[in-house]
């Protein structure tokens, strides 16, 4: 039974798609298989993996409005194990189109139950808002990982997603756990950046991962190529960090015992 985890955090430029990309990859690598649904109308992780964004071609537009079979949406990747439900700016429309549906917050949640015994893991990666596409994705996911980055505004925000996620926990998805704080863009050179990592590490304590993922220009040069930054350079400090938190990721989730 696959757990679904949305990365979320509605202040943009935090490396949310970085994170839902090469978590993806790096999970992938590690033999598990994964669905990644960019649920994002910038489609960014949908370019990142160099993919075309052509408006004929299915995506999470129809995926949402179950406008043909699910299994149409899905696409490999050339990323081991990784199949992607690509995004474009029709998903604008269907966000407009979810008010004038009854179960308007478990659309993507009905589609997600269709398929997800097929992999270990699904991602979605969230749009930086917090409209109906990102209350679709938290109400049909497991968990919320929210990437953090390490800088001087790094908790502006976070509040209002934390009420998001505890109105949800009310009313549509009461099992909705925190997966973690991801803390990214971490600069060993800047002072800042460590008092950062102490402020949100003794507010929220175990919540943290362990992993912290560094700046490195390799991760910012994959995108250019189409490509998640373990196929681009898997020697690279990003390829490290993500395949470092994909096994921390793994080991707290069989803790957890929940899945395996």
């Amino acid at each position: 039974m696959a757990k679904i985890i949305a990365v979320a955090n509605q202040k943009g430029g935090v490396g949310k798609t970085t994170t839902s990309v090469n978590l993806s990859a790096s999970l992938g690598v590690l033999e598990k298989k994964v669905l990644l649904i960019d649920a994002d109308p910038q489609a960014n992780a949908t370019t990142y993996l160099g993919m075309k964004l052509n408006e004929s071609i299915s995506g999470t537009h129809d995926f949402i409005e179950n406008k043909i079979s699910h299994e149409e949406c899905i696409q490999k990747s050339s990323s081991p194990n990784l199949d992607v439900i690509p995004s474009n700016l029709n998903l604008v429309a269907a966000e407009i189109n979810l008010i004038n549906y009854e179960s308007r917050e478990y659309m993507l949640k009905n589609g997600i139950e269709k398929i997800k015994s097929n992999y270990d893991y699904v991602i979605i990666d969230c749009a930086p808002s917090l409209g109906l596409l990102t209350i679709n994705a938290l109400t049909a996911c497991d968990s919320v990982l929210v990437p953090i980055q390490c800088e001087y505004f790094a908790l502006e925000g976070l509040g209002k997603l934390m009420n998001t996620i505890k109105n949800i926990q009310k009313i549509q998805n009461p099992k909705l756990d925190i997966e973690g704080l991801l803390l990214t863009m971490y600069d060993s050179r800047l002072k800042l950046s460590n008092q950062v990592i102490d402020e949100i590490k003794n507010h929220f304590g175990d919540m943290v991962f362990k992993t912290i993922i560094q700046r490195n220009v390799k991760l910012s040069e994959a995108t250019s190529y189409g490509e998640s930054i373990i196929m681009y350079d898997s020697d690279s400090k990003g390829a490290i960090n993500y395949l470092n938190l994909a096994h921390e990721f793994i080991k707290r989730n069989k803790e957890s015992k929940l899945y395996d």
